[in-house]
């Protein structure tokens, strides 16, 4: 798996002309979704509380609380 990757890394970086949407030829877009660089996604705490100190996460049915501490540390309760 490692080698694939890296093998459609360096087709990626040689080709500058493709596209970026397009797929390496003999590749299907799953695998290639796969094979791509992870880009997390960053949400601010304050925008997700909107002032407060707490939210609550619903997640296969649970709900778990997340809250700032007053020394900037997160807590993840069930």
């Amino acid at each position: 798996m490692r080698i694939a990757q890296l093998t459609i890394f360096e087709r990626l970086m040689t080709a500058p002309e493709q596209p970026a949407s397009s797929v390496p030829e003999g590749l299907t877009a799953d695998f290639a979704d796969r094979a791509a660089p992870f880009s997390p996604k960053i949400v601010h705490f304050t925008d997700l509380a909107r002032c407060g100190d707490e939210i609550w996460i619903e997640y296969e049915g649970k709900l778990y609380r997340l809250q700032s501490t007053r020394q900037g540390k997160l807590i993840l309760t069930k």
